[in-house]
């Protein structure tokens, strides 16, 4: 059956329907979406940016949380890198809302939606104030500010520090590629 022929998926059978999965999937708002797998380098730069949220948020009210739980976008639901919200959670919810930062690492396959779809989603919601978006090949974050007048852009490289007062907490670009080789190989 075509994509064209098929009934669009409810967000709320499309939660019953993942609750029996084995993988991860978003939902774009009409259908699954598989979660692939990724490289040394985004393992790598997602450990380290979980760490140094983990180290700077302790004992602070807003908390971080990793790729295994989603957020709620309107009918859609997303599993970030890495994000941090200041709303309680209780223990046994898989959906974290409110979040305040939100964190990207791009990849060849995914780096076009976290750029464009994602990027107006995680604007829509009021409580995010921060996008960061983190390449693999180069030290490199495109950071999406909220303001009073509406989004900003700053493009950081490995020697600038990504600022977060909304967090409280600021992390040194070579904190997140901390352990990468990223010397362009040899011709």
């Amino acid at each position: 059956m075509s994509q064209l022929q098929q009934k669009a998926m409810t967000p709320e059978e499309f939660l019953a329907w993942e609750a029996k999965q084995d993988l991860r999937w978003e939902f774009d708002g009409f259908q699954p979406v598989a979660m692939t797998g990724g490289t040394v380098a985004h393992s790598v730069i997602q450990g380290n940016l979980i760490t140094a949220l983990n180290n700077r948020l302790r004992g602070k009210p807003c908390r971080p949380y990793g790729p295994d739980l989603k957020i709620e976008i309107g009918p859609k639901y997303r599993y970030p890198d890495a994000f941090v919200s200041c709303t309680p959670v209780g223990g046994p919810s898989t959906i974290v809302m409110d979040p305040v930062v939100i964190f990207e690492v791009l990849s060849e396959s995914t780096a076009r939606t976290d750029r464009t779809t994602k990027l107006m989603e995680y604007r829509s919601l009021p409580s995010v104030q921060r996008y960061v978006m983190l390449e693999q090949e180069q030290a490199v974050a495109t950071v999406v500010t909220r303001n009073e007048t509406g989004w900003s852009l700053e493009v950081l490289d490995g020697d600038g520090l990504l600022a977060m007062p909304e967090i409280g907490i600021e992390v040194a670009m070579a904190d997140l590629y901390d352990g990468l080789d990223l010397t362009p190989p040899a011709p």
